[in-house]
């Protein structure tokens, strides 16, 4: 057998998948030139066409190299891998985890994380001893892991492992229309938490390349950097909404200033969700900042320029940016220098009511930057948005947080603005009848801080909400969070258990979250609790 092709850096075979991915290119060039009109109603525009152009002749170019390197034993990581580096591990069988791989690792290193992107075929139970591991990865067939995975599942899975040093998270992707959805992503999950590893966050599964689940894995990326704005992969494709309210619900808490909102489509017409359901912000530039960016600049903030192929004042498109440096723009005109301005990225908030109270509503808090000025998402919605003004908002379907049925019980655990979360459920389950609902709420100060406190006392008062637990961590005499109630009530939990109730957690991902697992896994067990986390009753939604 000769070995030519092996040792060559660039294979004949190389050369015609290359060549046939540059002939379907003009193929289809030629074919939309056809047209005299958008063929999709989706159209993608002219400018964007030419983009998808140059990302397919690169893909296919790195494409080419990478299997060059590969098939000579070589890989290619961003950086040199070392112990603090995170490792980005992909399966992929068509490419497209392998992207998504490569572009988690990117973002990482924009937010200060080294970051290694490697084949699943190439790790081995050594890796996996310590550290942190991100894994992207697909399902084919009927639920089976990629072709080049099958010797992990078999070589490493296959075997009892030692993975208590391990903080790990899995980008799982599917298509909902095959039954096994994202299966080797849920195997993989499950595989790892069996065997002692420690997520970092909550498995995300993307049906069907979704957008809005892409971004809220870079959503957790930015959490792990410690950055709160890296640069959204595709720019979400939000609808107009009005603020119709604005209220502060703590004022004078010790704690940051928590406002509920409410807002109504532009439309007119209310979009359906379900409770459980996410929604993303559009932020954008107080109208103090672009003034002095513009000052700064001389440029008229009423030109026009375009922007991600639309037509909009100049004005339009600084309040949606990055603000650069005004004396790095020196000498440039406005309509040059827009086209490199990148895209504000989308903020994230649990929806805290149903399409029945006839608006969208929300309860976020004012977080403050380290100089003490409001965060990009909640100064916006909180502070320097307009009552009566527009507000960028899409809802994201958020299904591995949706009501169970309403048959079983439902257990409700949660802290601070993760009320609003847990407000929509409770909402659902009282509009629908199911009144077995046990709610545990904890924040600062009972004066304070109780967020919705008239409307759950009536619940309560009602029957809708069989019991409500409180914990205070201000409150004299000793410091209480949501963890020490539920120890105090470990023996109902447990009854509630085993008569089939779910546990729903909404709240913060490194304090609260990780102290009520450790609380449920005192008073039930950690066999017992995985098992319910397996059958869909322990759910979360912590950020």
């Amino acid at each position: 057998m000769s070995t030519r092709s092996e040792a060559s850096p660039f294979s004949f075979a190389a050369l015609g998948n290359l060549l046939v991915l540059v002939a379907l290119l003009a193929t289809g060039a030629a074919l939309a030139g056809l047209q005299g009109e958008h063929w999709w109603l989706a159209s993608p525009r002219s400018g964007r066409w030419f983009a998808a152009g140059a990302v397919l002749l690169a893909y296919a170019g790195a494409w080419t190299w990478l299997a060059a390197r590969q098939r000579r034993g070589e890989h290619a990581p961003l950086i040199a891998a070392s112990a603090d580096t995170l490792r980005v591990v992909y399966a992929s069988q068509t490419g497209f985890a392998h992207v998504l791989a490569t572009r988690t690792a990117g973002s990482l290193l924009a937010a200060g994380v080294p970051a290694h992107v490697q084949a699943i075929d190439t790790l081995q139970a050594d890796d996996l001893a310590q550290g942190r591991v991100l894994f992207v990865v697909s399902t084919t067939g009927e639920g089976d892991p990629p072709d080049h995975a099958l010797g992990f599942v078999r070589r490493v899975m296959s075997r009892p492992a030692t993975l208590q040093g391990l903080r790990y998270a899995v980008l799982a992707l599917g298509d909902r229309e095959y039954t096994h959805f994202c299966a080797f992503g849920h195997q993989l999950d499950d595989w790892l938490r069996q065997h002692g590893a420690q997520p970092l966050f909550d498995r995300v599964d993307v049906d069907n390349a979704d957008e809005s689940a892409l971004r809220h894995w870079q959503h957790h990326l930015g959490q792990l950097g410690g950055v709160t704005d890296l640069p959204d992969w595709d720019t979400p494709r939000y609808e107009n909404w009005i603020l119709a309210e604005r209220r502060c619900l703590n004022p004078g808490s010790v704690g940051e200033p928590a406002f509920h909102l409410a807002l109504r489509p532009v439309a007119g017409t209310l979009p359906d969700w379900q409770a459980g359901d996410i929604a993303e912000i559009g932020p954008r530039n107080p109208l103090s900042a672009v003034g002095a960016f513009v000052q700064a600049t001389g440029w008229d903030p009423q030109c026009p320029v375009e922007w991600q192929g639309m037509p909009q004042s100049l004005a339009e498109v600084l309040a949606q940016v990055h603000l650069p440096d005004p004396a790095s723009l020196r000498g440039r005109d406005a309509a040059s220098a827009v086209s490199e301005f990148t895209a504000l990225p989308h903020r994230e908030y649990s929806i805290a009511s149903i399409p029945a109270d006839g608006a969208l509503q929300l309860l976020v808090r004012r977080m403050p930057r380290p100089d003490g000025s409001p965060g990009l998402g909640s100064g916006w919605l909180c502070e320097y948005a307009a009552p009566g003004g527009t507000i960028s908002l899409r809802i994201r379907t958020n299904a591995n947080f949706h009501a169970p049925s309403a048959h079983r019980p439902l257990i409700l655990i949660g802290n601070g603005t993760g009320i609003a979360g847990l407000r929509a459920h409770l909402k659902d389950r009282v509009a629908i009848s199911a009144h077995r609902n046990w709610l545990v709420f904890g924040e600062r100060q009972a004066a304070r801080d109780f967020f919705h406190q008239e409307e759950l006392q009536a619940w309560q008062a009602q029957g809708a909400l069989a019991r409500l637990d409180l914990a205070f961590s201000r409150d004299p005499p000793a410091r209480r969070y949501v963890q020490d109630a539920l120890r105090d009530a470990g023996a109902e939990l447990r009854q509630w258990v085993d008569e089939g109730a779910a546990i729903y957690v909404c709240g913060s991902l490194e304090g609260m979250a990780p102290g009520v697992d450790a609380a449920l896994q005192d008073i039930l067990g950690a066999e017992l609790l995985e098992q319910l986390r397996l059958d869909g009753r322990y759910r979360r939604d912590v950020y």
